[in-house]
């Protein structure tokens, strides 16, 4: 990975390019970032420009056969580690090892993807995967050895925050006493949930969301659309270059997203004393309930993002959203009038708690059917 290729940011590429000429590398570095907002692509370039002694801020102009290397992610000095779970292809003891193929294609294809992406990739939208005890023996086994061209060795974590306790504190010792020239960099988007002795240690850079007009150059160089275009596209993407993207393709889940919503805010505003609304709630989280975990989780975020944009556009915020409805018939104006401070912070703390719950593995339909009832009920909360 080519650091000009990575998207704005610049002021990270240049602390961490004038850090490695200046040989004050970190052992344990931690980034972390929004979805699209470049942690992955940033860590792999970094990486690069390490293993391979680049200089001057590019990747280029240090070793030629090892930034080659780079080139389809094959470094034997690169080590990765990454939530999985059990598929057709591995039916126990998952670790990153097994699918290296798999993610070499989601770094080709899609180094801004997400973890709804990699598990899109692996077909195992209805388990969750994680970064788990054998993978911490495999980077133990992995790390004591000597590096292959006798310089630094560094594990990229991709998600840092799915690893399990017992994984977590089997990698601390590591992190502690690291081997000789040896590099963690973590990537994570909620560093809340990584546990507190390992991010302590660690060096922590935040990404912020990525420049509108960073965003819209980008999407003209790759897909050489129009410029009102690009700029429309980066707007509703908010700093995400993944979601902006997948609004290229058009092949974004918001749209599926989008139905369900409108739908179940409609329902819930009619189902007060109204028992064939209610049917209809029970009928829909029903049909939600059939999707994978991970589609719900991603659809419960969406609903979080929609009721936000709504909240902004009531306190006439304009110029923060950025979000447009696919929908001819729902007009997010006269909805926005519902969504206020007395409602907003009940609702969701509501869908973050579902959150927690399908992650738990509960029963879907139960939560997304006790979901809609409470929804019903905040709607018609008046604002004071």
């Amino acid at each position: 990975m080519l650091f000009n290729q990575i998207i704005g940011q610049e002021h990270i590429k240049k602390h961490l390019t004038q850090s490695a000429d200046n040989g004050r590398i970190p052992h344990a570095q931690l980034f972390v970032g929004n979805e699209g907002s470049g942690t992955l692509p940033m860590a792999l370039a970094y990486a690069q420009y390490i293993l391979c002694k680049n200089t001057q801020g590019e990747n280029d102009g240090g070793n030629a056969s090892c930034n080659l290397k780079f080139k389809n992610f094959s470094h034997p000095d690169l080590h990765f580690a990454f939530p999985v779970t059990t598929t057709d292809k591995v039916k126990k003891h998952p670790v990153s090892s097994h699918y290296l193929e798999e993610w070499r294609k989601l770094l080709n294809e899609q180094p801004y993807g997400n973890l709804f992406d990699w598990y899109k990739l692996l077909g195992v939208d209805n388990k969750q995967g994680q970064i788990g005890v054998d993978e911490a023996q495999d980077i133990v086994k992995s790390l004591s050895l000597k590096s292959y061209e006798g310089g630094y060795k560094i594990l990229l974590v991709w998600m840092a925050e799915k690893m399990n306790t017992a994984a977590a504190n089997k990698l601390l010792k590591l992190v502690e006493e690291p081997p000789e020239k040896t590099i963690f960099l973590l990537i994570a988007e909620d560093e809340e949930q990584i546990i507190n002795t390992i991010r302590s240690r660690c060096q922590v850079l935040h990404f912020p969301p990525l420049a509108e007009n960073d965003v819209k150059n980008a999407l003209i160089n790759q897909f050489n659309i129009p410029e009102t275009d690009a700029t429309k596209i980066a707007h509703q993407a908010n700093g995400n270059y993944n979601k902006a993207c997948d609004l290229v393709y058009s092949d974004t889940e918001d749209i599926q997203f989008e139905k369900w919503f409108v739908f179940w805010v409609r329902t819930a505003f009619k189902a007060k004393g109204n028992k064939a609304a209610i049917h209809d709630l029970i009928s829909w989280s029903e049909e939600v309930a059939k999707t994978g975990r991970e589609t719900q989780k991603q659809f419960l975020n969406f609903c979080i993002d929609f009721f936000r944009q709504a909240l902004l556009l009531n306190y006439n915020a304009n110029d923060l959203v950025f979000f447009e409805p696919k929908s001819e018939a729902f007009d997010i104006n006269k909805f926005a009038p519902f969504i206020h401070g007395n409602n907003i912070m009940d609702i969701s703390n509501e869908l973050q708690d579902a959150i927690y719950h399908i992650e738990r593995n509960g029963n879907s339909k139960i939560i997304l059917t006790d979901l809609s009832i409470k929804l019903t009920r905040l709607l018609h909360k008046k604002d004071n």
